[in-house]
């Protein structure tokens, strides 16, 4: 991986920390647990779409294990594995069929499947199919919160690619 690739990940992976960071000073939007924005996804959505596949996975399972870390919420580890590595599974593949010009689908579908990796995670730790009593309510909020995320991943792209376009990566800079 080239050293400027690398930092703009690393640079990434800050601003998501930093958001969900934020994110979780904010008073919780339902009773429901794991109702939130998931403002942070933003980056992943983004990085789905720019990265290559192993980068976008990289960003996100740094992001998941370094905010479980600032967060002192270690439990919440396997809910956000599980419905992160469903969610940038499905995002990789759905980005082969869905343009960058409907980047929010796939961010809706993301969230969708980043919901149903929790709650099915959920079944399993706590062994009650009572918890699924939720996954409606968070499968409409998901939509909504993944519309929301991935219309202004798609804002950040379309503002970046010229940029990006515009920009040579020297040789030196390999590793």
């Amino acid at each position: 991986m080239k050293t400027r690739r690398l930092t703009e990940l690393a640079l990434l992976t800050a601003a998501a920390l930093i958001i969900f960071i934020v994110e979780l000073r904010l008073p919780d939007l339902s009773a429901i647990p794991g109702v939130k924005l998931g403002l942070a996804n933003i980056f992943t959505v983004y990085a789905v779409y720019s990265y290559k596949a192993r980068e976008a996975a990289l960003l996100l399972l740094t992001r998941i294990l370094l905010g479980s870390l600032f967060s002192s919420n270690f439990s919440s580890v396997i809910y956000s594995l599980a419905g992160g590595a469903l969610c940038i599974a499905g995002m990789l593949l759905l980005k082969k069929v869905i343009p960058m010009n409907f980047l929010w689908l796939c961010s809706v579908f993301g969230a969708i499947l980043h919901n149903t990796g929790q709650i099915a995670a959920a079944v399993v730790f706590t062994r009650s199919p009572a918890v699924l009593v939720h996954y409606p309510t968070l499968i409409v909020s998901g939509c909504i919160a993944g519309l929301f995320t991935g219309l202004c991943a798609q804002f950040v792209l379309k503002r970046l690619m010229p940029v990006r376009k515009n920009e040579s990566t020297p040789k030196e800079n390999e590793e």
